[in-house]
């Protein structure tokens, strides 16, 4: 299987490079990495020029915000799989491709979720907190449960099936595509109980500024797809209370 990872960078000189290399490591061999860059005007595509030739493909162009990248980047994808890694954050570990691949042939999934770690946006080898996705339901997305958008693996076929990102959205984008695909679709969805990203804090959807900017986004992204979108949120919101929780006893022990 042919696997395409697509990152979406603007302005990350400071952590693209972690991004790439944790890309180029992987020991699966047939990997299409696709980067889309939104015009940046620091130092990102110098130095992802550094890496040219053993990127896929590279474009850079002004866009409307990261989920238009996304958008853009995926729709030149040719692989199999589609996966994304964004430019804050860092593959797990160099097997990571590996496994989700062997994930995908032993079970015939079209979508596949894991497991992720926040980490100290000045360090990714410092966790913050865990993302343990769980086991799959409808009724847990209808409750505010959605996987780690990071951590989720798609066949080509899903993105032709529901769409790609609705760019209306400013934060909540990432989660109207899964709930369309956890929710509203029947997919054969699996989880990969391991972890598979390590996730910068400080990104559109952790920064506790954009919280409230989330929470309406959420409210409106619910509603549509017809689920009571204040039950839900709250529940969503709850939801996480046990990963703050354990985050602060991380923080504390160090």
């Amino acid at each position: 299987m042919k696997v395409s990872l697509v990152t979406s960078c603007f302005n990350r000189e400071k952590t693209i490079a972690f991004t790439i290399e944790s890309v180029l490591n992987q020991d699966y061999e047939d990997i299409e990495y696709i980067i889309q860059d939104g015009g940046s005007s620091d130092g990102t595509m110098e130095i992802i020029q550094k890496y040219r030739d053993r990127i896929s493909s590279v474009l850079s162009e002004p866009d409307n915000g990261m989920y238009q990248g996304l958008n853009r980047g995926i729709r030149r994808t040719t692989g199999d799989i589609i996966g994304l890694v964004h430019s804050d954050d860092v593959l797990y570990a160099n097997d990571t491709i590996s496994h989700i691949v062997e994930e995908f042939e032993r079970t015939g999934a079209d979508l596949l979720y894991a497991d992720g770690i926040f980490v100290k946006q000045d360090n990714h080898s410092r966790p913050v907190r865990n993302w343990i996705g769980g086991v799959y339901s409808k009724k847990k997305v209808q409750n505010g449960w959605l996987p780690l958008h990071t951590t989720v693996y798609v066949k080509r076929e899903v993105y032709e099936k529901v769409g790609l990102y609705d760019e209306n959205y400013k934060i909540a984008a990432d989660s109207d595509f899964l709930v369309r695909c956890l929710y509203k679709n029947d997919l054969r969805v699996t989880y990969l109980h391991e972890y598979v990203v390590n996730m910068r804090m400080g990104g559109l959807s952790t920064s506790p500024i954009r919280y409230l900017e989330k929470w309406k986004e959420d409210i409106h992204m619910y509603k549509s797809h017809g689920i009571n979108p204040y039950i839900t949120v709250v529940k969503k919101i709850c939801r996480k209370i046990p990963q703050y929780i354990e985050a602060f006893f991380m923080k504390s022990l160090k």
